[in-house]
């Protein structure tokens, strides 16, 4: 149900580049390459939403706001994280050994933070597309 809720949201905000544009801050000439309804692994659990690969950055944002407590209040912030291409260090697949239908992509940054995203509707293509940046990036700095 909650890939058709998401559906409906993109045909009703214009699509996954709009969304984009709206979610995070990009420059004038970043082009969205590709996105992946996704789930981003959590210490609270796994996190439902869309991960956007662009010219500049891996950018992921949850499809709801999350709660959290400050002080005695509860407030709602959706879940975003955002890696610049130049601060990817890895892009890791892997199978669960325990069940091989759990495939994850493990995104490490250059300063040593990982995100592990899984749940993907076309892991191959995932997959393919994160690895193809990160080799591009990494030829462009060299």
């Amino acid at each position: 149900m909650g890939r058709i809720a998401q559906g409906t949201k993109v045909l009703a905000e214009g699509g996954y580049e709009k969304i984009f544009r709206q979610t995070f801050e990009t420059v004038p000439e970043e082009k969205l390459q590709d996105s992946f309804a996704c789930y981003l692994s959590t210490s609270a659990g796994p996190v439902m939403g869309v991960l956007y690969v662009s010219t500049e950055k891996l950018a992921y944002c949850s499809d709801s706001p999350l709660s959290y407590k400050n002080g005695t209040q509860t407030e709602w912030s959706y879940y975003k994280v955002i890696i610049p291409l130049h601060q990817l260090k890895a892009i890791n697949p892997s199978t669960s050994k325990v069940n091989a239908s759990e495939k994850y992509i493990q995104v490490t940054s250059v300063d040593a933070h990982e995100f592990w995203f899984m749940g993907f509707l076309n892991y191959e293509a995932a997959v393919q597309c994160l690895q193809e940046v990160l080799q591009l990036n990494s030829l462009q700095s060299v």
